[in-house]
């Protein structure tokens, strides 16, 4: 895959070890805004600098919320953990500017760039990427998106913008038009958004965020709290960071439903009662050592994460989602808007779907208590016993109670998930 110039000089910065702070000085490479409204154009100079100029994506200073004021929020969670339904808690918010997985673009990038230049890479370039494109997106600069959005958009202007339509803030005016006619009760439709809205403009997404007070973030991307210190300590910005956790046998067995090509040898074994030869059981031990590490050292309170870190089990949210959604906004110090009370009583109570929204793996319209649990119907004993002993650690840690016998794992009367407070 070819890379523009913007995006070699980025990805080579970081495989340097270059702080994110630094690879943004790479922008004083590129003109600031454009003193008029002409298109946004690049193009390589003699002296291999890349020259930019744009559209001057500022707001005016009545509709722009004072950065001071702002509150920098970061579902900081992993895959299948429930992330996708704990962030509607946020994008429900008319106040909050919400964005869901926007690092997918950056890990495409290095995953598709060329091997010389990937060689040259490492997990440090990667996470230097990811802080400083998260940077951006808090400061509302959401065109620094461009460096990794492929194919490259011209004049600010996208079609694949990766699950654009799970943000309503990118569904809506002044982002799209046609949005304020088609949303119904805040339910976010992955249909309508890019059919009514076409082609995102990132220009007037910027616009958009920064009439917003507050922008809230969701990634599975990052692997532990200690990668997000860089950014827990930037004065520019007030993070906090909301840590979604979920029982290792449960996220297993979404991963299996979800990923079906990636765990086909877990699906055999959950099938035969026997565990294949090639299984990978890093799929899981990884899951656990990553969680077990961001908790303790976020339980520890560090100085750079006092005050910034909130602890979530899923279950518990799952279990009485109304409460842990208003301990959320407190720990956050906002107010929780009705609409976000009126999401949770309309989604949390869902009969069973149908099969389109069964197959469809972010739904985030459920039954939460019985879904919560529901890999206590569907994964095998062997398999939750291998998990038991690979991550007896991590069950401690975060209260989940062991099973010893498949009767047990089935009797649903039966809570896994001990009362705790942390």
């Amino acid at each position: 895959m070819e890379c523009s110039w913007k995006t070699v000089l980025l990805l080579v910065c970081a495989s340097l070890g270059v702080q994110y702070t630094a690879i943004r000085s790479l922008q004083d490479l590129f003109p600031g805004p454009c003193q008029d409204s002409g298109r946004c154009q690049g193009h390589l100079v003699k002296d291999h600098r890349w020259k930019f100029s744009c559209d001057d994506n500022s707001v005016p200073a009545e509709h722009s919320v004072p950065s001071a004021r702002r509150k920098h929020i970061l579902l900081f969670a992993q895959t299948r953990s429930g992330s996708s339904f704990t962030g509607q808690l946020f994008n429900q918010h008319p106040e909050i500017f919400y964005v869901f997985e926007p690092l997918y673009h950056v890990q495409q990038t290095f995953t598709n760039s060329s091997s010389r230049l990937r060689r040259a890479l490492d997990s440090r370039a990667l996470l230097g990427a990811y802080r400083d494109l998260l940077l951006n997106l808090y400061t509302c600069d959401l065109t620094f998106l461009e460096n990794y959005i492929r194919p490259e958009p011209q004049d600010h202007m996208t079609a694949s913008f990766f699950r654009r339509s799970s943000s309503q803030a990118l569904c809506l005016p002044p982002v799209c038009q046609e949005g304020s006619e088609e949303i119904r009760g805040g339910q976010p439709d992955e249909i309508w958004c890019p059919k009514k809205c076409r082609t995102l403009n990132l220009t007037l997404a910027s616009i958009a965020c920064q009439a917003r007070s507050h922008v809230a973030i969701k990634t599975v991307r990052i692997p532990l709290i200690g990668d997000l210190r860089t950014l827990s300590e930037d004065p520019r910005l007030d993070l906090r960071i909301v840590h979604l956790v979920r029982d290792p046998r449960a996220i297993l067995a979404s991963r299996m439903t979800a990923f079906a090509d990636q765990f086909r040898a877990w699906k055999i074994w959950n099938a035969t009662d026997r565990q294949p030869r090639y299984v990978d059981l890093t799929q899981i031990t990884k899951t656990c050592r990553d969680m077990e590490y961001s908790v303790e050292n976020g339980l520890r309170r560090p100085a750079w994460l006092r005050g910034r870190y909130l602890l979530v089990r899923y279950e518990d949210l799952a279990l009485n989602p109304e409460d842990k959604a208003r301990e959320i906004y407190r720990f956050l110090g906002l107010d929780i808007d009705k609409r976000v009370l009126t999401w949770i009583s309309q989604n949390t109570n869902a009969t069973a779907p149908s099969s389109s929204e069964w197959n469809y793996k972010y739904s985030t319209s459920r039954d939460s208590k019985a879904t919560a649990h529901s890999w206590r119907l569907r994964l095998g004993f062997d398999i939750v016993k291998t998990v038991q002993n690979l991550c007896n650690t991590t069950f401690a840690l975060l209260g989940y109670k062991l099973v010893q016998s498949e009767a047990e794992l089935r009797d649903m009367t039966n809570s896994l998930v001990e009362p705790r407070t942390f």
